[in-house]
């Protein structure tokens, strides 16, 4: 049997971590000047939406209300850093088993779709500072070999690197609003881009993929239940904290974008610039230091970003292996750092074999690599959440739990559920935009087909193993065997057993 390996997050000693303190590593684990410097340009360039603002602040309210529900349900099931265990005990077995082929997908599509985004930054950065000039896709292969070798080892960035490099991205957005503040363009600070008016004027699907992809991350705090001292609360709080924290930081920076190039030039001075736009930002009303500091911090914040999904995405192999879903193989973990080797090796092939296919293909890194994949992966989060909230509710359905109220058990999950909906079915309609003119038409189905064709796949094996191999199928949704929390909430009644 196997040995399983470190919990999933951040290296600290158990019952270190209060509300403050967690709410801070969950925001690094996002990663603000990824999505803020990387994410947000090419959303303007694509969209040709100047409403990205006001779209962060909605989806700010849809994942506070989530996480409400989410948080509850947090303190009973077993691995909480996981959707797969929460569907499990909340809708079932073969719908965990969906679940898990989802997650599979939506978080190699996402941590894969970053490869492109780096390519791209770490060569204009050498072309602008060094003079060298190297394919998009020399760079991002140099990048997979640091992200494949500190993967076997399951090398996380530790909690004083993380927070350091979070206040540094801090300070940089902090100039960046400032500067634009203080020197808009037309001489006037605009509120264009926060009117909601505009964001369904064009574009919104794209808006709503890229949107939802810069917040994949801010969902981690239940995986950190050991590490803090009240986990019966400093979860929720923390998780609120954070996504009010991240989702207004995404907001008030994308607004600033649009007051510094001025709401009628923003796609196309976006389109331009790309992942540069920031710097480019900074160098005209800061200097060319401040500049160039903030695009080395953007490589290195997307390289963390790497790093963690790759870490996240092997050890979704390694659970589905240790449960026997997937081959009992990528159950293996190293045996002197404990770290699910297979799954990592796994996740660097699919990582290299789509890395090669867009370079041989002449595909472009940001318009076809990074959106594409962020498209696949907001779809499969989407989907996630959703089925997570639905979850919450027929967990708590039917069990006399005093210490979660009303609120908490069935009319924030379900709220959650209604508005995720929305979001999704929006997001599936106008998935076209998302595509630079020119793709083949096919892709606007296909793309985001995938999500939705794992779900079945999932299902359809999860029926399997209920009907073959009983004894499988009852240890779905145990994940890494920890146990349910030895104190729950005051008043609650012990959870039921996993429905079947």
């Amino acid at each position: 049997m196997p040995t399983e390996p470190p919990a999933p997050g951040i290296p600290l000693h158990p019952g270190r971590l209060g509300t403050g303190r967690l709410a801070l590593f969950v925001a690094a684990t996002a990663g603000p000047l990824t999505a803020v410097g990387g994410t947000i340009p090419i959303l303007y360039a694509v969209s040709g939406n100047v409403g990205a603002a006001f779209c962060f602040l909605v989806l700010t309210v849809v994942l506070g209300v989530f996480a409400v529900g989410y948080a509850a349900m947090g303190r009973y099931v077993p691995n909480p850093g996981s959707s797969h265990s929460y569907i499990a005990n909340g809708l079932g077995r073969v719908g965990a088993v969906g679940a898990a082929f989802v997650a599979l997908v939506a978080y190699n599509a996402i941590q894969i779709s970053l490869y492109g985004l780096i390519g791209a930054i770490l060569g204009e950065f050498a072309s602008d500072e060094f003079a060298v000039e190297l394919d998009w896709w020399i760079w991002a292969l140099l990048a997979w070999a640091v992200v494949g070798l500190l993967g076997l080892r399951q090398l996380d960035l530790s909690g004083t690197v993380l927070l350091g490099l979070l206040v540094l991205e801090l300070l940089v957005l902090t100039a960046l609003v400032a500067l634009a503040l203080d020197n808009p363009a037309g001489a006037s600070v605009t509120t264009t881009g926060l009117d909601p008016a505009n964001l369904p004027v064009a574009g919104l699907g794209a808006v709503l993929a890229l949107a939802v992809a810069a917040f994949v991350g801010v969902e981690s705090g239940p995986a950190h239940r050991t590490q803090v001292r009240d986990p019966g609360r400093t979860v929720a709080r923390a998780t609120y904290l954070a996504i009010a924290g991240i989702g207004g930081c995404y907001a008030l920076c994308a607004w600033a974008l649009t007051v510094a190039t001025g709401p009628d030039n923003t796609a196309t001075v976006a389109a331009v610039a790309g992942p540069g736009l920031v710097a480019d930002v900074l160098a005209r009303h800061g200097g060319v230091a401040l500049a160039v500091t903030a695009q080395a911090l953007l490589a290195t914040a997307v390289l963390a970003a790497l790093l963690a999904g790759h870490n996240t995405v092997a050890r979704q192999f390694y659970l589905l292996g240790f449960e026997r879903v997937l081959p009992a193989r990528l159950g293996r973990v190293g045996v002197r750092t404990g770290a699910p080797v297979a799954g990592s090796l796994v996740q660097t092939g699919l990582a290299l074999a789509v890395l090669l296919g867009f370079a041989a293909a002449g595909r472009d890194p940001l318009t076809d690599l990074f959106t594409w994949l962020s498209g696949v992966g907001a779809v499969g989060v989407l989907v996630l959440l959703t089925l997570t909230s639905v979850a919450v509710v027929g967990f708590f359905n039917g069990r006399t739990v005093t210490a979660e109220s009303r609120w908490q058990r069935l009319i924030a999950p379900t709220l959650a559920t209604m508005g995720l909906s929305v979001v999704l079915v929006v997001l599936l309609a106008d998935f076209g935009t998302l595509l630079a003119p020119g793709t083949p038409t096919y892709l606007r189905a296909l793309l985001p087909a995938l999500p939705v064709l794992a779900v079945l796949i999932g299902l359809l094996r999860g029926v399997a193993l209920r009907s073959m191999r009983p004894e499988v199928y009852a240890g779905i949704g145990g994940g890494t065997r920890e146990p349910v929390p030895a104190s729950p909430p005051a008043g609650a009644v012990p959870r039921a057993e996993a429905k079947a």
